[in-house]
Formats: structure tokens, sequence, C-alpha cells
């Protein structure tokens, strides 16, 4: 039975104090703060929502699921409870549930543009990419002065290859609101840029005005778009100065990356190999690995053209499969150690029935999250039918890709040579060790060959992954799937060659990166 509150107990200020410590990572406190909201204020809905926020933070989805639901109970109409849920449906692995309620939230609140820009927003981190963007866009009629609804519209357009759409888009935004400084990027990077038709002296007069102060994402646009006039030098100069400043923006430590990547390959050695482990035996997943700007979102276009495959694109499924099978862990390195312990089949099964609920109908579908080679062995042993493709590239071509691109999320190694360098040593020595362990299981395609010679790379993915030859894989780039990853508009061009030995043009720029690699014994020549 609830405790009863006191006359003087302000219910308002205790679930602001109790968002407050969790918000600054006193989780203790915030855990104490919230248990007597809970007991003192039974009819709020707001100290679930909390616990909930407080479980997802530990890990714990199960329970965040628990108290997410018990919200919706109190507040029935809550639109604030209700996306908690969907999130903590998501995490949970019950997508098929999260995708139900998802569709009534958007119904019920089809005349709210703040309610449809939060469930684009959901849709698009579900890879739903054309739910993402009719909710934008009804947001957008709704709200048509919401600059923030028109960015993000843009943002939809662009992942549904409306490219011309978006540039418009995008050129009413910053015509409207000059200092958007993502909208100049991600404009910068819808299309090559030419000298009859650029963006690069609007640009340089909006640096002027910030006094040579510029926002990461300016620099980063004006990089862009002089590398693709042909003046290298002066595109370096911007992309140091934007990775820089985004870099400082960063509180990271690439050797926690490292040490991560080490660990892994400690818990999933030999005695983990030679340890009997049912997993689920499902032959619908493809997984397609490697660094970020390796190569993997073409892969994937090629293999989804496939009339039996399906392109989920990048997923947090397998990771969240994880975190799940690991259960509440201090950190990370006990998060590996108990992963390595979890039931694999279960976790298998977890995995694919995530996938399943989220939308994959085909027989036969693609993650194709880079970061997943971090995970080989559990996929070898969670799911043994499972194909695994690993892109590989010049490293210091991948490293050149990986610095010029500004990332919305994630890679946060991505913005100093020096971190670039030292995690693709590490990644480098942990593909060794899945190699090792796997063999056969991970085919290698190097970025280069399927440049040079697309069709034989083509019979090589398709020979590893059990498929028949299908002519459509030769024309990718006329896909009329979603793509929301940074090579988004490239992927609707035909095979190019422009960025293979681009690096060579600025070695000298580079020299951070080779003296990096070639001091952890990776062969750059």
């Amino acid at each position: 039975m609830a405790a009863a509150a006191s006359p003087t107990f302000d219910v308002a200020a205790a679930i602001a104090h109790a968002d407050a410590l969790l918000r600054r990572g006193k989780r203790a406190d915030a855990a104490a703060a919230i248990a007597r909201l809970i007991d003192l204020a039974p009819e709020r809905a707001e100290p679930r929502l909390l616990r909930a926020r407080l479980d997802q933070i530990e890990g714990d989805f199960g329970a965040m699921l628990e108290a997410a639901r018990q919200a919706i109970v109190i507040a029935p109409q809550s639109m604030v409870a209700g996306f908690m849920c969907v999130e903590a449906e998501t995490m949970a692995g019950e997508t098929a549930a999260a995708r139900v309620r998802l569709a009534e939230l958007e119904r019920r609140h089809s005349n709210d543009p703040t309610a449809l820009r939060r469930a684009a927003e959901t849709y698009t981190h579900l890879g739903a990419h054309a739910e993402a963007d009719r909710c934008a866009q009804a947001a957008r009629a709704l709200r048509p002065d919401d600059l923030d609804g028109l960015f993000q519209a843009a943002s939809c357009a662009l992942a549904m290859g409306r490219l011309d759409e978006a540039e418009a888009d995008l050129d009413e935004l910053i015509a409207r609101r000059p200092s958007d400084f993502d909208a100049y990027y991600n404009r910068a990077t819808l299309r090559k840029q030419t000298p009859q038709r650029n963006h690069v002296a609007a640009m340089e007069t909006a640096l002027a005005a910030l006094e040579n102060k510029p926002p990461p994402a300016l620099s980063y646009a004006l990089a862009k778009e002089y590398e693709d006039l042909g003046e290298i030098e002066r595109s370096f100069d911007h992309l140091e100065r934007g990775a820089a400043a985004r870099r400082r923006t960063l509180p990271y430590d690439v050797q926690a990356d490292v040490g991560a990547m080490q660990d892994i390959a400690h818990q999933f050695g030999t005695a983990f190999f030679a340890r009997d482990a049912e997993g689920f035996a499902d032959d619908a997943p493809i997984f397609v690995v490697g660094l970020p700007r390796s190569g993997t979102t073409l892969v994937d276009r090629i293999l989804s053209r496939h009339p039996r495959v399906e392109s989920r694109g990048e997923l947090n499924d397998l990771p969240l499969a994880v975190m799940r099978a690991a259960g509440r862990t201090p950190d990370k390195a006990h998060r590996i150690a108990a992963t390595a312990q979890a039931d694999m089949r279960a976790l298998g099964a977890s995995y694919v029935r995530s996938v399943r609920g989220g939308g994959a109908r085909a027989p036969v579908f693609l993650d194709k999250t880079p970061l997943n080679f971090l995970y080989l062995g559990i996929i070898a042993r969670a799911l043994p039918n499972a194909k695994i493709v690993h892109l590989t590239r010049h490293p210091m071509a991948s490293g050149y890709a990986m610095l010029k691109t500004l990332f919305r999320m994630g890679y946060p190694f991505s913005y100093a040579q020096d971190d670039i360098a030292r995690y693709q040593v590490a990644y480098l020595e942990l593909m060794d060790h899945w190699r090792k362990h796997l063999g056969a299981r991970v085919l290698d395609v190097r970025y280069e060959d399927l440049v040079d010679d697309q069709e034989r790379q083509t019979r090589r993915l398709l020979a590893h992954c059990d498929l028949e030859w299908d002519d459509a894989c030769l024309t990718f780039n006329e896909a009329a799937s979603p793509s929301a990853t940074a090579s988004a508009a490239q992927v609707r061009r035909p095979l190019y060659r422009d960025s293979l030995d681009q690096w060579r043009g600025v070695a000298d720029r580079l020299a951070p990166l080779a003296v990096r690699l070639k001091a952890g014994g990776v062969d750059i020549t």
C-alpha cells in the first residue's frame, strides 16, 4: 500500500529533482528519489517514466519496458508515455509490438505536428523510412513555418532518394535560417558540386561573418564542395579545422575502444569456440561489416537488388540483443565477459525475432551495421547459418574517408588522425583473430576490387550468400529502396573510381595517420 503524501510534499518539484539527478549521472540518488516518488505519488506517470529511463541507462531493458507499461496504464492517453513505451519495446526486442504502438500513436496524433515529428524520428530509428517520410511530410504540411520540421522532411526525402526535393528543401531552409549549418553540410553531400553550380561563395561569406570560427558542419560543407571543385588543399584546410572542432566536443578516449576489442578477442577465443553451444539455425541473416566508409553500403545495395533479399539498413538489433543477453553489468568489460557465457541460441533467436518484428519480410535480410565486426564471434555461434561479408579498403583511403565525413551519430574516433589510426590497428588485429577462428565463414571483399571488377566480385558475394545469379545486382544504383547512411546520395550513382586513390593527393597532410598506422604494423604501400 502506498504511503500517504505529506500535504507539503511538492510532487512537481520532486519529479524535477529526480530528473536532474538522472541527467547528472547520480544513479543511486536518482533511484532513491524515484522510488520515493512512486510510493508517494502512485497516480503520476512521470516517476514510472523516470524509472524506465534509469533502467535503460543501466541496460535492463525488461525492467525498462515494465516501468513504461506501468506509466501507460496510469496515463493511457499520454503521448510521452506512448513514445517511451515504443522505445522500451524496441530495446527489449519487442519490435512488432513497438511498430503497432507507433502506428497507433501516429493515428491518434495525426493533427499534432510535434507528435508526427517524433513518430518520424522513431520510424527512422526502426529503419521504416517510408513511414518516417510520411510522418515528416504530414508534420510539415500542418506546420509549414517549423524549420526543424523542414530539416527533417529534407532528411527523409534524401533517404527516399528524392535528391532534388531534398536540395530544394535545404535551399529554402538555409534562406530562412542562414545559421543552420547542418543544412549546408547535408546539401553539399547531395551531389557533386561543379564550377557552374556550387555554394562556396555563399559559405565563405557565412564563414567571414563568423570571424573564421565556424561550427564543424560549415567547415565540413566547405571541405566537401572544395574537394568536388578539385581544390584539395583548400578542402583539407577546412576539413582539418572542422574535425578538430568536432573532436573538442567529444569526451572520447580511443583507448577504451582499443581495450574493448582486446577484451573481445580474449573472451571469444579458443575456449569459447571449443564449447558446445547450440545456435539459432536461421538462414535469413546476412551481415555486412567493416569500418565506416569502406563500401558496406555499396555491397548492401548490390545484394539487396536480388529478389530474395531485403536490406534492413543499419540496425541496433544485434547490439541490443547482446545487451539483453548480458543483463545488468557495471561496465563494458563485464558485459563482454557475460555475453561470452550467454545462451547463444536464445541470443540468436532474440535477434531474428527483433528484426522480423521490425518489418523484415523477405526470405533473406541484410544487416549492414559496420561495427558488427565486433560481434562476429557471437554471430558465428548464435546464428550458425548466417552469412558474413567483410569489406576491406586501403587503410589510408579508409582513414581519409572517415576523417572527411561528419557523422551524425557514432564513430567518435573519426575526427583525429591519431584516433583513426589507433582504432584501425585494433580493428585489423581483431579481424585477424576472427579469421583464425572462423575461416571461410567470413568473406573478405576489397572495395578496390569491387570497383575494378564489379561483376566478378558480385558473383563471389552471391555465391558466398548461397544466392543464384541475378543481373539486377549489377544495377545497384537503380534500386528505389531507402538509404539513410552517409552514402545515401552516392549509392544512387553508378560505380565510380574518384575516391580510390584520392588520399594520395593529400598524403603529406595525412602524415600523422600514416606514421601511426606504420607504427602499428599496418602495410600502407
